[in-house]
């Protein structure tokens, strides 16, 4: 891959990865402070800044450096997550799960954001690829966010949700893995465990589902 095309393609990806990360965040910090924790909105988190999500190593440097490493192959990074003390939700076993499903819920409807206005563009007469490549980019973006977010170990949201499914007891057990959990995500990740097992059917489940709800209004504009 040249210059031009990697330049071309960063210039692609950028608002939609923007976005996915920026809503993701404050999607987490807005569901806190409905269940009761405001600590994200006193620390400013709760923002469509996306200055105040962006992690300099995680959100730039990382992917960066996978990206030209790898030509493109393997992309990982991760932005600064939103600050939430389960302990001050009005129900923090019960209320943790919506606050982990708020994030990835985010990326689900930006997904669909990103295919509809594919559509509308088309419909329209659009077929400048800049921006329909923009739009398979958003869709693909959000979709990744969303499963690989939903994998069930902490910290990531899966984790968080299923630390709410669990008894009591089973719960405090699972959650003693959250210290090693970035490392064994990690781990499973290089493996091809992640990708092979989890990411790419749920993305293809989800993608699927995305089509069939939006199957009336192709019909309508084509």
């Amino acid at each position: 891959m040249n210059f031009a095309q990697i330049v071309q393609t960063v210039a692609i990806y950028a608002i939609p990865v923007l976005f996915a990360i920026t809503l993701h965040e404050a999607a987490h910090g807005y569901a806190a402070r409905h269940y009761g924790d405001n600590t994200a909105a006193m620390l400013g988190r709760i923002s469509l800044n996306p200055l105040r999500h962006i992690d300099p190593v995680g959100t730039i440097a990382m992917p960066l450096l996978l990206y030209f490493a790898t030509a493109g192959a393997f992309l990982f990074g991760y932005a600064k997550p939103v600050p939430v003390r389960f302990g001050n939700l009005r129900n923090p076993k019960r209320d943790m799960i919506w606050v982990a499903l708020a994030g990835p819920g985010a990326n689900l409807f930006m997904a669909i954001g990103w295919t509809l206005l594919g559509y509308l563009l088309l419909a329209v007469g659009v077929e400048e690829r800049f921006f329909l490549a923009m739009c398979r980019a958003g869709v693909l973006v959000n979709l990744v966010m969303f499963a690989f977010n939903l994998f069930p170990l902490p910290p990531l949201d899966g984790g968080r949700i299923l630390m709410g499914l669990l008894p009591m007891k089973q719960a405090i057990l699972f959650s003693r893995i959250e210290p090693w959990g970035f490392f064994v995500v990690m781990a499973l990740v290089i493996s091809g465990v992640v990708g092979n097992l989890w990411l790419r059917p749920l993305m293809a489940v989800t993608g699927s589902l995305i089509d069939l709800l939006l199957t009336p209004l192709r019909a309508l504009l084509f």
